[in-house]
């Protein structure tokens, strides 16, 4: 059968139906919505491209851009029709993968073995260009609308919904997060983990999000347009929380509420990392982390995820907190340390709610360049610090005192922050101590990729030793209550760890065999095209506490690559650390074989070859 005749034969069989005088559904494999300024449009999803055919007789003679609200083919199927008339796609910023790169999907998908139920499978064949992302939280500008994308997974994480106000109306387009009033479109594609009901928990959420919204018309990607949002949303809402109960025992999160520890210190223990709101007389809050919604809304997101892309992060906690606890803005938040679910939300308080970041000084590098280090759960979405702190370093916001100490242990880019808050004596420790249940110590977290020393822990109790608090609020869990004996405790049992890792690792190498990273290539992540030159730095700590170190280091770079110098030596000082620059260039004519790949240093240290023990990921610029 001939395409043309292929075509003719499958094909929706009604007409575009006018929904105001500037709004238009036509029924395909989904419902495609034409949103039309004078003889311009935009196209919300595109199903068979068959709307195509319609468009000079609506008076529509520019197709400005197609607007996709998830990757499902039923979505996109005709995109290569749009392709072949060179109309821009925009497409959700975190499943931008499943349309720009879909062959690659599906060269790597796994098929056997497979307990991961997701349905992205749905996914189109062919890769398709893809002209814009269509990035959360923020506003698409297409001649006199502006189309506001707001994070809804459910049917897919990486759904979006896009409000606009059409013809004086507020128009929620919101894919398949529902289909009619108490329905959905499917189950199977809320099914996310083996046996799951992740997607009934985001969908829930996501519902109460968009019900904020408060919009006056909702558009599905199947169904009928909606005259009534609030009431059809509420009845699925019913529904879904109906059955997630049913199937899993628990709560969604939307109905997570948080813990009033005193008048002034409200804690969210059920989030993905407990967060704590301190709420001053005026209403203004400072937040101590802010990561993901739940567990649940941070491993699946982290699944899912694509392997430049950062976890997707939907605004949590904060309604609540100004309708039912006189929050009256976000004023300060500070992270208990660097690690991503801790403060995975930054970017969007400082960008949506003007919040001011503060942090301890060695974090802030990190914060602001997350491509130049090699550490676990870096947050890969950079953001400016508003204030940087010193260890020992008091300070006053509204009317609390704090002090701020630099805590090492679970990770070396830590604090630990004291303030005195209706009467107790707080100690905000993050990932560094748990409680142990039947215990006479603390329990402690200690990851070795995380930049930490043998004597980390130490530090970090000796701070809390010598400053008494009576309340520990740890970064996962409650806040409980301590004493001097139980901190002393803890003391203890850590000098027993470090006599163990004296006992297991040769005489003089205890901290070089616990730092991975006491050579390393600065930035980690180098981004650099044809025809660039670029400063690399080699940056080494010398853990010899009685002598200095030489080290000699060199590029080893793809052939035809400059380095300048080829070689550097670092004449390091006992206990200290040193940093040298050298100058990358690439040919002007050099062609990647790959887009991404690893360049090593060789390294000799006080003349002894210890080979290529440190790298680089090196990613060859492209535009998007």
């Amino acid at each position: 059968m001939a395409a043309g005749a292929r075509e003719d034969r499958f094909a929706p069989a009604g007409k575009p139906r006018k929904l105001t005088e500037n709004l238009f559904v036509f029924e395909d494999t989904c419902n495609v919505y034409v949103v039309r300024d004078a003889d311009h449009a935009v196209l919300i999803d595109f199903g068979s491209g068959k709307i195509l055919d319609y468009l000079p007789d609506m008076g529509i003679r520019s197709v400005d851009y197609i607007l996709h609200t998830h990757h499902h083919r039923d979505q996109c199927q005709g995109d290569f029709k749009a392709v072949a008339r060179r109309i821009p796609i925009a497409v959700p910023a975190h499943e931008i993968h499943l349309f720009a790169d879909a062959e690659n999907f599906w060269r790597n998908r796994r098929v056997f073995h497979l307990y991961y139920v997701r349905n992205d499978f749905n996914t189109v064949t062919r890769n398709i260009p893809v002209a814009r992302r269509l990035t959360d939280y923020s506003t698409f500008r297409w001649r006199k609308t502006d189309f506001f994308i707001l994070p809804t997974p459910g049917h897919t994480l990486g759904s979006i919904t896009l409000l606009a106000t059409v013809d004086g109306r507020r128009v929620a387009f919101s894919g398949d997060l529902m289909h009619s009033p108490g329905k959905i479109q499917t189950l199977y594609d809320t099914q996310i983990n083996y046996a799951g009901a992740e997607g009934i928990n985001f969908g829930h959420y996501s519902l109460a999000r968009l019900r904020e919204q408060r919009p006056a018309l909702l558009c599905p990607s199947h169904g009928n347009p909606i005259e009534n949002p609030d009431e059809a949303i509420s009845l699925t809402m019913r529904n879904l929380e109906a059955y997630f109960r049913f199937q899993n025992g628990g709560e969604p999160i939307e109905t997570f509420r948080p813990t009033v520890v005193s008048p002034h210190l409200i804690a969210h223990h059920l989030t993905e990392s407990s967060f704590y709101a301190i709420v001053s007389d005026s209403g203004k809050a400072m937040f101590i982390d802010y990561g993901s919604a739940s567990q649940m809304m941070f491993s699946r997101m982290l699944d899912a995820t694509a392997t430049t892309d950062r976890i997707r992060f939907v605004e949590h906690s904060i309604p609540t907190l100004k309708r039912e606890y006189g929050v009256k803005r976000v004023d300060v938040a500070m992270p208990s340390h660097m690690h991503d679910d801790h403060m995975n939300g930054f970017p969007h308080l400082k960008r949506h709610h003007g919040t001011k970041i503060w942090c301890l000084d060695n974090m802030v590098e990190i914060f602001e360049n997350p491509r130049g280090h090699n550490l676990g759960c870096t947050l890969g979405e950079a953001f400016k610090v508003d204030r940087a702190f010193r260890h020992g370093e008091r300070f006053r916001w509204e009317e609390f005192e704090f002090e701020i100490t630099h805590s090492p242990g679970h990770t070396n880019y830590q604090m630990a922050l004291f303030v005195t808050i209706d009467g107790n004596r707080v100690a905000f420790t993050g990932d560094a101590f748990f409680p142990n249940p039947g215990g006479t110590s603390l329990r402690h977290n200690l990851i070795f990729r995380n930049d930490v020393q043998n004597d980390s822990h130490l530090r970090s109790i000796r701070n809390l030793i010598e400053h008494e608090p009576t309340v520990i609020a740890p970064g996962h869990g409650r806040p409980y209550p301590v004493d001097r004996s139980l901190l002393l405790a803890t003391e203890e049992r850590l000098r027993k760890q470090q006599q163990l890792f004296h006992d297991l690792l040769p005489e003089g190498e205890v901290d070089f065999g616990m730092d991975p990273s006491w050579v390393k290539i600065y930035p980690y992540q180098i981004l650099i095209g044809p025809g660039e030159r670029q400063k690399v730095e080699i940056r080494a700590r010398n853990y010899k506490r009685g002598e200095a170190m030489k080290l000699e280091v060199a590029l080893v770079t793809p052939e035809g690559w400059r380095v300048e110098p080829d070689v550097v030596t670092l004449e390091i000082p006992p206990g200290g650390r040193r940093t040298r620059s050298v100058q990358v260039s690439v040919p002007g004519d050099w062609k990647a074989a790959l887009p991404r790949f690893a360049v090593a240093a060789d390294v000799m240290r006080d003349g002894r070859y210890l080979g290529q023990i440190t790298e680089a990921i090196v990613e060859m610029r492209q535009s998007l």
